[in-house]
């Protein structure tokens, strides 16, 4: 979670984020079965004007683009905010099994605040969920960024 953080901070390169590019400070980092980083990603919406450029999601195709297959079967997915129901939805599709995340999000979380979307019975795959991990830390630079 602390390496999330600080590329919510920094940016997926650790240098500071694009200058005049104010997005939601959410970081996620995907690794891979021996603990080795994969990919990162930090919210991009404002930079590249997509509504889908959650940083769940880079952080999946970047991960993806890089192994060389969709399945990210035994991957572990860190990310600073509870996934919404779009990153839920394609962590879920990536059959990713465990999901790590930091602040609860009670307007739009899908991971067990507002939804439930990882554990509903009725999908066939069903990640293992860690809710809560270093939640003050991701909570405060998430009230830090809106406060400004």
């Amino acid at each position: 979670m602390r390496r999330a953080l600080q590329v919510a901070v920094t940016g997926p390169d650790g240098g500071p984020p694009d200058e005049g590019v104010d997005d939601v400070p959410v970081g996620a980092v995907l690794y891979g079965p021996d603990g080795v980083e994969l990919a990162v990603g930090r919210n991009e919406r404002e930079l590249t004007g997509d509504p889908t450029a959650h940083a769940e999601v880079l952080a999946l195709r970047r991960a993806a683009r890089r192994l060389g297959r969709w399945r990210l079967d035994d991957c572990t997915l860190v990310v600073t905010l509870e996934p919404c129901t779009m990153c839920a939805g394609a962590i879920a599709l990536a059959r990713v099994p465990t999901v790590v995340f930091g602040a609860w999000e009670p307007k739009t979380g899908a991971v067990g605040s507002l939804w439930d979307v990882l554990r509903d019975r009725r999908l066939p795959h069903r990640p293992e969920v860690y809710g809560g991990v270093l939640e003050a830390e991701s909570a405060a630079l998430l009230r830090a960024f809106f406060r400004e």
